[in-house]
């Protein structure tokens, strides 16, 4: 088989969390590189391309898709425009897209219309707000589907995806919790100035669909985590629409004592921190996907991760409306729990069957064009 170049897209600290260990993994007979743009090269959110460059894992490409004041259908022009250019110059025969971010829809978008190959990491997963349309429209732009569990498989089948290009490998991120590499919690208070022994961590990403409530969503959270009268280590939302609005409300949580604020988590680290941690906080897919495997308790505010998970599969994740007290009993319950850890979103070996998929030579074989689930 001819040496094949395999590019790997990544907009934010998240995703790149989740595509590293799959970059690690693959046979050096193929040519890699990394497109990053997005949150990785705002001051604002860290400046993350640095931990990419620090990784030092293939060649990296980059450019700038937005500004703070920029809105998501502007993010995704631009990123449209930019990949545009950058796969001008140089052929490639993979595009690797994670979830249902903006940058993720754009490298769809690009690649449909230039004729490259698309494998799309995590789709088939349910969710609310504008995400799911966004991963499910991605999926359809996609030839070939890497899910974590049957149940996003399932989905994929029903929106008319070819079975025999589902590959159900889990997820990528579960694979750096088995490693080994997850740094002492000793090292991670350290590096970032974390004095607190017992925390809780408050993660929540605006709802692009519910802008009109959410100031007042984010009043009731910074209330109540207040009144827990614990710390917190909060750390800073995405870039989505309204995160304008989460950040200004989460800069009130001011008492040096009680909240220690975090722009942006290297993913080993973040880990560290979480598994050390009493609970999870807010609106992130780590409190779906991580938190329960780790043994960790969640809780889960609002309509973001509606519908990702099942109750009976996994009883450590405490659903809470966003206000005052339904987030205080959802705290009580959660520190209160017999928390066992669940594996509903992999096992560890993602990378290691990712990489067994793309050593198939049917896989590069595969029609560009889509058809239907029966061909």
């Amino acid at each position: 088989m001819i040496r094949k170049k395999i590019a790997f897209l990544t907009g934010t600290r998240a995703d790149y969390g989740k595509i590293k260990h799959l970059i690690t993994s693959l046979d050096p007979k193929f040519e890699v590189s990394i497109i990053a743009t997005g949150m990785h090269l705002m001051e604002s959110y860290g400046y993350t391309v640095k931990h990419l460059r620090d990784d030092g894992l293939a060649r990296i490409e980059t450019f700038k898709n937005q500004d703070l004041d920029s809105t998501m259908q502007e993010v995704l022009a631009n990123t449209i425009l930019g990949l545009s250019e950058l796969l001008k110059k140089e052929k490639i025969d993979l595009l690797v897209i994670h979830g249902d971010r903006v940058e993720s829809m754009a490298g769809s978008i690009t690649a449909a219309l230039m004729n490259i190959r698309v494998a799309h990491i995590e789709g088939g997963e349910i969710s609310g707000t504008v995400d799911n349309l966004m991963r499910h429209s991605i999926s359809k732009l996609s030839q070939h589907h890497f899910v974590t569990n049957n149940r996003a498989a399932a989905t994929l089948r029903k929106l008319g995806e070819s079975d025999s290009q589902i590959y159900e490998i889990g997820s990528p991120d579960i694979d750096i919790i088995e490693s080994g590499v997850i740094p002492d919690i000793s090292e991670v208070r350290s590096h970032y100035d974390i004095s607190f022994e017992q925390y809780g961590i408050l993660m929540f990403h605006p709802i692009t669909t519910e802008l009109e409530s959410l100031d007042s969503q984010m009043i009731e959270i910074c209330k109540a985590v207040t009144s827990t009268n614990f710390p917190w280590v909060v750390i800073q939302p995405n870039n989505d629409t309204g995160s304008n609005i989460v950040r200004n409300r989460l800069q009130t949580l001011k008492e040096p004592k009680l909240f220690k604020h975090i722009k942006s988590m290297r993913f080993e680290y973040f880990i560290g921190l979480m598994q050390n941690s009493l609970l999870l906080l807010g609106n992130s897919s780590a409190g779906i996907m991580e938190a329960p495997h780790l043994g960790i308790p969640s809780v889960n505010i609002g309509t973001r991760q509606r519908n990702r998970f099942s109750e009976e599969d996994i009883p450590t994740i405490i659903n809470s409306e966003a206000n005052f007290q339904s987030i205080l009993s959802a705290i009580e319950q959660a520190k209160n729990i017999d928390v066992q850890p669940t594996k509903s979103f992999g096992d560890g070996n993602a990378a290691k069957r990712f990489n067994a998929v793309l050593q198939k030579e049917d896989f590069w074989l595969y029609p560009l064009e889509k058809l239907d689930a029966d061909h």
